[in-house]
């Protein structure tokens, strides 16, 4: 079987059995499987779900990250599981890279490391401490785009995410009844405050930032109780991650002023923070090299800008002598990422492969 009918093989696998954060269990045990066929050795971790591959040899370590795990999303009615991020094709690419290279001569040690919980914003964390990126100079990753950012068979050599955060928040008043709304405090009245207030908050226009309500739970079956309780979330998030800083620092001091005004509580709680991508030049021009002599420079497309985010961007965050970029792969894919109905046209699976292992390649010969 050839490479490129393995990649699609291994995307039908992942797509058919995808697994939430932190509950790869499955995901990850095909993992060790396909490696061991492949024999590479490979190791998985005893306390959390993916594992880390190595081949090659020598002192220097080369680097590549793929994320796992699917979302918990509603699809025709029923929540399950689901691929709509593209993870599955994450998976594959990189399985597809390390079955090219297995075939080539490289110039140091390639890691690969198959990363759980990226939807949760923190399994790069787990990653990072359980030593995935110790001794690595180089860390490249690699995930599909929208249509509107990349249509097929454009590949662009990083990725610069968004930082995000998210903020969950409990109002606790009084419930009274519809007809003595004197003898309670209504949680809706804050509620809508807070949702006018996040759209008075303004940034430089040079800035591109966001901050919107995302949830909101109020009341219950009888219509003549007004809420003394109400819960909701907001998603906050930045090109910058000094800009998102101020921006969550805004909102909690906002909200609080909306507390102590309308004499209710509002506990609130931030959470999977995702920091703005810090892309290294070195790692981009390697990237960017390999893209043209892969697909040809027609294919080349510059780098993408997005707000969407990434926790593979904690690697740099916490390593920043680490010279990262993530390689964007154009594949007409629609309505959107996160989408139920999410497709792409799967040729582009074996160009993302094949850019990935030239790059990977590339940059095992040229770290001094």
């Amino acid at each position: 079987m050839t490479v490129e009918k393995r990649i699609g093989a291994w995307f039908d696998h992942f797509h058919a059995n995808p697994e939430v954060s932190w509950k790869e269990v499955e995901t990850t045990a095909k993992l060790a499987e396909i490696l061991t066929d492949l024999n590479v050795t490979h190791q998985p971790f005893d306390d959390v779900t993916g594992l880390v591959a190595e081949i090659g040899e020598g002192d220097r370590i080369i680097a590549v990250r793929a994320d796992i795990d699917a979302l918990w999303q509603e699809v025709d009615g029923e929540y399950k599981a689901n691929h709509s991020c593209g993870h599955d094709a994450n998976i594959a690419m990189v399985l597809g890279a390390l079955s090219y290279l297995q075939e080539q001569q490289v110039g140091s040690r390639i890691r690969f490391i198959f990363q759980p919980a990226e939807e949760k914003g923190n399994g790069a964390n787990a990653m990072i401490e359980r030593g995935a990126i110790d001794g690595v100079s180089h860390l490249f990753g690699v995930h599909l785009r929208p249509q509107e950012e990349l249509p097929f068979g454009k590949v662009s050599p990083a990725i610069h995410h968004g930082a995000a955060v998210f903020l969950e928040g409990k109002i606790t008043g009084a419930d009274a009844h519809g007809a003595r709304p004197h003898q309670g405090k209504n949680a809706l009245d804050p509620l809508f405050a807070i949702a006018q207030f996040v759209k008075t908050i303004h940034f430089s226009p040079y800035d591109a930032y966001s901050a919107k309500l995302t949830k909101i739970q109020a009341g219950g079956d009888s219509l003549n109780i007004i809420p003394g309780t109400a819960e909701f979330a907001i998603d906050a998030r930045s090109q910058s991650n000094t800009v998102l800083s101020e921006l969550k620092e805004r909102i909690t001091t906002g909200i609080e002023a909306i507390s102590e005004l309308h004499g209710v509580s509002i506990a609130m709680k931030w959470s999977d923070y995702t920091p703005a991508a810090e892309v290294s030049e070195e790692a981009t021009r390697i990237a960017q090299e390999s893209i043209v002599e892969t697909v040809g420079e027609e294919n080349y497309a510059p780098a993408v800008i997005t707000s969407g985010s990434d926790d593979f961007h904690f690697y740099t965050i916490s390593h920043p002598e680490l010279k990262a970029a993530m390689i964007g792969i154009g594949a007409d894919l629609g309505p959107g990422l996160h989408h139920p109905m999410m497709t792409f046209n799967r040729d582009a699976l074996d160009i993302g492969a094949r850019v990935l292992a030239a790059t990977l390649k590339k940059a095992s010969y040229l770290v001094s």
